[in-house]
């Protein structure tokens, strides 16, 4: 069985902290097994806080930061340096102010990108990109991400995959989602196959709003009602949670404990 482990800690602050220690720790081991390390950004106040804490860290700089390749699991389809993008944060937090190579550093594309206002066309031009980076024992679609974050919504979403819509099913690696309920309604994600492709899926939630969502994440049996059910790695699935996001979980659930 897949390891899934519930790890709490007493509010976002810590908990943005513990997660980029333990990144720093994840994309270390990576380079040393195999030179380099792949990892998948999320947006929103927790994944945010988690680069700004690791840019805080002296623990950064024992990351070769020339060979970290930098993926997005979802982006709202805005043009280039809106602050609502995914990749504006990502940068203003940690990017801009590490020594990453810009050719291992992969936004989705934007709507004054070469594609235009075409979201389709985007995901497919995404799709591609990760397409050639695959390596032969990663499979044909996607890289065999080390770490790959998510935040979830109080809708239990993740990524921009909501429940009850098409992209659920989706097989893919990404697609245009279209009349999303949260805004704005155009957006890029990646899809199911994609985020179980990665070694380690990390779920990083904060606050009361997402107690129920992570209790279904960790309950629901499908992830048509709850996407964040669908959250899964190749080798193991952390849940990383403040004391208010995990306050409606049963006793126990996911091997729970409190670093």
């Amino acid at each position: 069985m897949i390891p899934l482990s519930v790890l709490l800690h007493r509010d976002q602050d810590v908990l943005a902290e513990a997660a980029a220690a333990r990144l720093v720790t994840r994309i270390v081991d990576a380079q040393a097994a195999r030179g380099s390390a792949s990892v998948v950004l999320t947006g929103g106040g927790v994944g945010t806080a988690v680069l700004s804490a690791l840019y805080a860290s002296g623990a950064r700089d024992a990351i070769d930061w020339g060979r970290v390749d930098v993926w997005w699991g979802d982006e709202r389809f805005l043009p280039t340096g809106d602050p609502e993008r995914n990749e504006t944060g990502a940068r203003a937090a940690l990017l801009d102010h590490v020594p990453v190579d810009p050719a291992r550093v992969h936004p989705m594309p934007a709507p004054d990108g070469p594609d235009g206002d075409d979201p389709d066309a985007a995901a497919e031009r995404y799709a591609a990109e990760l397409r050639a980076e695959a390596r032969p024992e990663d499979g044909e679609q996607v890289p065999a991400f080390d770490v790959l974050m998510l935040g979830v919504g109080p809708d239990a979403h993740v990524a921009s995959l909501f429940p009850g819509t098409p992209a659920l099913r989706d097989e893919r690696p990404v697609v245009a989602v279209r009349d999303a309920p949260k805004p704005p309604p155009t957006r890029i994600s990646l899809t199911f196959p994609s985020l179980q492709a990665a070694e380690e899926v990390w779920v990083l939630a904060a606050g009361e709003s997402k107690a129920e969502a992570v209790r279904l994440g960790l309950t629901e049996p499908t992830p048509d009602r709850a996407p964040v059910a669908g959250a899964r790695g190749r080798r193991g699935t952390l849940f990383l949670l403040d004391s208010a996001a995990a306050a409606r979980l049963p006793h126990g659930a996911g091997g729970l404990s409190a670093p």
